[in-house]
């Protein structure tokens, strides 16, 4: 078991909203359960939420891989989702991206030093006239994130990174 107690009940709430033919239908919220309290979603907690929703592993990592939201190698306390597409990119996305790369001295797909930070391009958020969007932690979208908000929000969590969990982001920022 590489979860806490806690997440497994969380886990079979979810799989309680499913007839047992359909457990496979519980993989995305027993993957964002388990992201939120391992971090990421490695080899080993995909096969261990498998194992407990009682389906193939590959059914896991295929949903598991294929949507952005779950992170299958480490990645920093706050992870950073840029819309770069097209419609955001026209108002500014990859401007906002190009920012943040500077202010952090990072690229996409790397992690700050600290482990603070990791930076990725989003897939659309379906929010392009309030580009430029970002996800922070894959749950609290910022939008109209113009370089001053992008670094107020930047040093606002550096403070609170070291000393609380990303819940507390919601308080301090939104």
């Amino acid at each position: 078991m590489l979860l806490s107690e806690k997440a497994y009940q969380k886990i079979d709430r979810e799989l309680a909203k499913f007839p047992a033919d359909q457990r496979q239908s519980a993989i995305m919220a027993a993957l964002t359960i388990a992201q939120d309290e391992a971090g990421w979603v490695s080899p080993q907690v995909i096969e261990d939420v498998a194992r407990h929703i009682g389906v193939a592993p590959i059914a896991v990592q295929e949903v598991a891989t294929f949507y952005n939201m779950y992170s299958t190698k480490p990645v920093g306390r706050y992870k950073l989702s840029v819309c770069t597409n097209l419609p955001c990119a026209l108002r500014d996305g990859v401007g906002a991206a190009e920012h943040i790369k500077k202010t952090l001295g990072i690229g996409f797909h790397e992690t700050t030093p600290d482990g603070l930070f990791t930076l990725l391009e989003g897939e659309c958020m379906g929010a392009c006239g309030d580009s430029p969007v970002m996800l922070v932690n894959d749950k609290h979208m910022c939008v109209r994130m113009a370089p001053e908000k992008i670094d107020a929000m930047i040093n606002e969590l550096k403070k609170h990174g070291v000393q609380h969990e990303h819940r507390r982001y919601s308080q301090a920022i939104l």
